[in-house]
């Protein structure tokens, strides 16, 4: 985390971006009900690196939009609400161990990587199915969720979509990865 304190847009960028956000957070008020916009801005304002994160979720198509507040730790909190798995972070395996386990057709990345480059997690199959109850996601595509360590241990990893009205939580080989599957991230601000 040390190299995210580092991150820190330019004041031009990081203006459009709070300008995007706010024209979300306005569109989408069912996500988060009870939180005022100006809390939201002000707790970005003084968190320039996590304003550099939501930039980079930005960025690669995640359309990042606050979901709720945990009133125990002062933070909001942001996931990834682009209708379908953010198009910058798809066909990527689930993390290093399984990107440096392939010997062919590597792909660029992985979504733990990617995740940790950018300074968000993965959702947890919990956090996707809170997602689902905010509208629907993954309707044709798919995203890899954090994956507990034991599946891992065994060479698996997860992911979860939104088919036939139900979501539905799946597994693959981590080293496995697809045009249709990214990952969904989550944010605390």
């Amino acid at each position: 985390m040390s190299k995210l304190l580092k991150k820190k847009l330019p004041a031009e960028q990081g203006k459009e971006l709070l300008s995007v956000l706010r024209k979300r957070f306005e569109q989408n008020m069912n996500r988060h009900k009870g939180i005022a916009w100006a809390d939201v801005e002000a707790k970005l304002k003084a968190s320039p690196q996590k304003l550099w994160s939501l930039n980079e979720m930005e960025e690669t198509g995640g359309e990042p939009d606050v979901v709720g507040y945990d009133k125990k730790s002062g933070e909001y909190i942001f996931y990834d609400c682009s209708p379908e798995s953010p198009k910058g972070r798809r066909s990527v395996c689930y993390d290093h161990e399984a990107l440096e386990s392939r010997k062919e057709h590597k792909p660029q990345n992985s979504a733990i990587g990617m995740a940790e480059d950018m300074g968000i997690e993965l959702l947890t199959e919990a956090q996707y199915r809170e997602l689902q109850q905010l509208g629907k996601f993954d309707a044709k595509t798919s995203s890899w969720v954090k994956t507990p360590s034991d599946i891992r241990k065994l060479g698996g990893a997860l992911f979860c979509d939104w088919r036939f009205g139900h979501v539905f939580l799946y597994h693959n080989g981590a080293e496995s990865y697809y045009a249709a599957r990214a990952f969904r991230g989550v944010l605390r601000v």
